[in-house]
């Protein structure tokens, strides 16, 4: 799957803790913010994976994070 946004690219986020599968957001982790979506929720931990499975660090290299991570959730541009 090609990464759904561009390095340098400019995005708006929201704060909200209503999120389901499938959103698109920004959390900060090991003190960079990476912008993943959420593949799954249990509880409060996030799966998030890349667009970009082959070039992406995700929850496959660092596993589940607390929900607390995120930021925001990416409102524009819509992907």
């Amino acid at each position: 799957m090609a990464p759904a946004l561009k390095a340098g690219q400019l995005v708006v986020g929201r704060d909200t803790r209503e999120l389901q599968p499938g959103d698109v957001v920004i959390v900060s982790h090991d003190g960079i913010e990476k912008i993943k979506r959420i593949e799954r929720q249990q509880g409060d931990l996030i799966y998030l994976l890349g667009d970009n499975a082959s070039a992406s660090t995700d929850s496959r290299d660092f596993g589940w994070l607390p929900a607390k991570t995120i930021i925001a959730k990416v409102v524009w541009p819509k992907l």
